[in-house]
C-alpha cells in the first residue's frame, strides 16, 4: 500500500534535510577557512612576519657581541638571552611565511604593512634599528663601552620593536600573529625596564 505523503510528512523531511546540509555546510567551512583565510603576499602578516624578522637578525647580532664582550655577568647574560629569544621568534615567522607559501622577502618596502610606515624608515631602517656604524662600534668597544653601547642601541631597538608590534596588533590580524605579538611587547617592555636601570647603575642615558 503506497505511503499518503502529507505537508507535516514534507516539512519533517525538508527539516532533516535543511539540518544535514547545514552540518555538511559547517564541515565544508572548517575545512576550507584556513586556506580562504591564508595571508597573501601584502597582507599585515606577511610584513609583520618579514620586517620583524630583520629586526630581530640585529637584536640577535648585538645580542651575541654583548655576550661575548660585555665587562659585566649580567649585561653577557642579558645579551645571550635576547638573542636565544628573538632567534626563536625568527624561526617562528620564517615558517608562518613558508607554510602561507610566501618567501622570505619581498619587493614591497620595509614598514609597508603599517600604517603610515614610510614615515617610520629612517634611512631604510626600521624603528629603532641601529647603523651598521653603530653596529661596528659595538664591535670595536671595549670594557664598560661594550656595556653602555649595548644597553642604548638595545634600549632603542626594544622600543621600536614594540612599536611595531602594537601597530600589527591595530590591523587585527591572525590569531597567531596576534599573539606572538603580544608575548612580543611584554617581554621587550619588561626588558625595557630592565635596560633603563642597567643604564642607570653605568651613569649613562638612552639614546634620543
Amino acid at each position: 500500500m503506497a505511503q499518503v505523503v502529507t505537508p507535516r510528512r514534507l516539512k519533517i523531511a525538508g527539516g532533516v534535510l535543511g539540518a544535514v546540509l547545514l552540518v555538511f555546510i559547517g564541515y565544508a567551512a572548517g575545512w576550507l577557512t584556513p586556506r580562504l583565510s591564508t595571508p597573501g603576499e601584502s597582507s599585515p602578516e606577511a610584513g609583520f612576519a618579514r620586517d620583524m624578522s630583520e629586526h630581530h637578525a640585529q637584536a640577535v647580532e648585538m645580542g651575541m657581541i654583548a655576550y661575548q664582550k660585555a665587562s659585566q655577568p649580567e649585561i653577557r647574560t642579558l645579551g645571550g638571552d635576547i638573542a636565544l629569544t628573538q632567534q626563536g621568534q625568527i624561526g617562528v615567522m620564517q615558517t608562518w611565511l613558508k607554510d602561507w607559501g610566501l618567501g622570505p622577502n619581498s619587493s614591497r618596502p620595509p614598514m609597508a604593512w603599517m600604517r603610515d610606515g614610510d614615515q617610520a624608515v629612517k634611512g631604510n631602517l626600521m624603528p629603532g634599528m641601529a647603523t651598521r656604524e653603530e653596529i661596528a662600534m659595538l664591535r670595536a668597544a671595549t670594557g664598560k663601552d661594550v656595556d653602555i653601547r649595548f644597553l642604548q642601541y638595545m634600549l632603542r631597538h626594544h622600543l621600536g620593536g614594540v612599536h611595531m608590534a602594537q601597530e600589527v596588533l591595530k590591523l587585527d590580524p591572525g590569531p597567531e600573529v596576534r599573539e606572538l605579538a603580544e608575548t612580543m611587547i611584554r617581554n621587550q617592555s619588561g626588558e625595557i625596564q630592565v635596560l633603563r636601570t642597567m643604564l642607570g647603575k653605568l651613569g649613562a642615558t638612552p639614546l634620543n
